[in-house]
């Protein structure tokens, strides 16, 4: 058990894990001429942009799918876009990596605690990264605007959420945070600046006619998405198509379980005594990287890197001797969200009751039932401790 302990807590192995495996993963897919199809997405958006195309339509002899990234983000897959696809796709995947353990890495926790993180994650990593997603980079910008907010450092955290916000919208939910901010009136004023900012950088490649036409065009997309996501058998892994295909009611229509949601949420806000105490901050932090996945009808296998990162941080959160059931729900969320999209987990349950039922998103949220329950109940005034794992 002690030599166990030693390995979890060992960096260079945990490292080797978080880095390792998303490297090979691509790596793999090089080395077999697989196609990057939604690295080529990504990278028509620079190209599309510079050369004012329509950035949402199909254009089938470059990648097939479509692009729901706004134009800020052709300014960062730039770099990345103008190298060999081999190289650009590479180097891609470990920036986004990279963006989330350095994130994960400045949360106020003990340094012992941020390894721990690094290794629930790893594996769910992975997943994003045989995707080429840009998930992990839009989970790593929620935590360091969290962190920048706790080191009263409003006016980068602001920029953290604004370019969440204007590559995929998922970063919006760093606003979670705006109670924490002992500088509100600076926290509003940066934001805006940044939001002027993102909005007209795009034009420094293209033009402000096109770029003004590719956010009207982008809102269209959006909407014409959301409405595709439903019966869809890779998108809407969430809540609602959990609900939908479990009890086979395709009637079902998404305010009616987001709206509830969100109240939940927001009742995690009345503990108003609490907003300056790490543990509580850390449930909200946890509680919002969860929700934005598990009540978006965009989410895929790919995006709950946003959200088990979410569970990872709950779970080192807990600063006491966790309970059977709390070992359970991290337990069950390795084995059914993390991974049951793998080799790992048998393939006939994924594909017969997993993928349809949309199973991968049960345990995330039986976690934030959990958070929203602690945010509410947890006694914030007893010394934290140092849980054993």
């Amino acid at each position: 058990m002690q030599k166990i302990t030693k390995l979890i807590y060992n960096k260079p192995f945990v490292f080797s894990l978080w880095f390792g495996l998303s490297f090979l993963i691509v790596l793999k897919g090089i080395l077999t001429h697989q196609v990057f199809n939604n690295y080529l997405v990504f990278k028509y958006n620079f190209i599309n942009t510079i050369h004012q195309h329509n950035l949402y339509t199909y254009q089938p002899e470059h990648f097939y799918d479509l692009n729901h990234y706004g134009p800020v983000f052709s300014i960062i897959i730039a770099p990345f876009a103008l190298m060999p696809d081999s190289i650009g796709v590479l180097l891609w995947v470990m920036f986004n990596a990279f963006i989330l353990f350095k994130a994960i890495q400045r949360l106020p926790i003990k340094e012992n605690q941020y390894v721990i993180i690094l290794l629930i994650c790893a594996h769910e990593l992975m997943t994003a990264s045989a995707n080429v997603q840009s998930n992990p980079m839009i989970a790593g910008l929620i935590i360091l605007s969290f962190s920048f907010i706790k080191r009263k450092q409003d006016f980068w955290a602001a920029l953290m959420i604004a370019i969440g916000t204007f590559v995929k919208l998922y970063g919006i939910v760093g606003l979670a945070f705006f109670f924490f901010s002992e500088n509100k009136l600076k926290f509003i004023g940066s934001f805006l600046f940044w939001s002027v900012v993102l909005f007209v950088l795009p034009m420094l490649i293209s033009s402000p006619t096109f770029i003004i036409q590719t956010y009207h065009d982008w809102y269209n997309d959006l909407v014409a998405k959301n409405a595709h996501n439903q019966g869809s058998d890779l998108q809407e892994i969430c809540i609602m198509g959990l609900i939908r295909n479990i009890f086979n009611y395709q009637g079902l229509k998404n305010i009616y379980v987001i709206a509830p949601g969100l109240m939940l949420f927001m009742l995690s806000y009345l503990r108003l005594k609490s907003f300056k105490l790490r543990q509580y901050q850390l449930l909200i932090l946890s509680s919002a990287l969860i929700f934005a996945v598990i009540f978006s009808s965009s989410s895929e296998s790919s995006t709950y890197i946003i959200a088990f990162t979410g569970v990872a941080i709950w779970y080192i959160n807990l600063n006491r001797p966790v309970t059977r059931y709390e070992v359970f729900l991290l337990i069950f969320a390795i084995i059914l969200t993390s991974f049951s999209p793998s080799d790992l987990f048998p393939r006939f349950i994924r594909t017969e009751y997993v993928a349809p039922y949309k199973l991968k998103a049960l345990p995330c949220f039986l976690i934030w039932l959990k958070i929203v329950y602690e945010t509410l109940t947890r006694d914030f005034s007893k010394p934290e401790q140092l849980k054993s794992v």
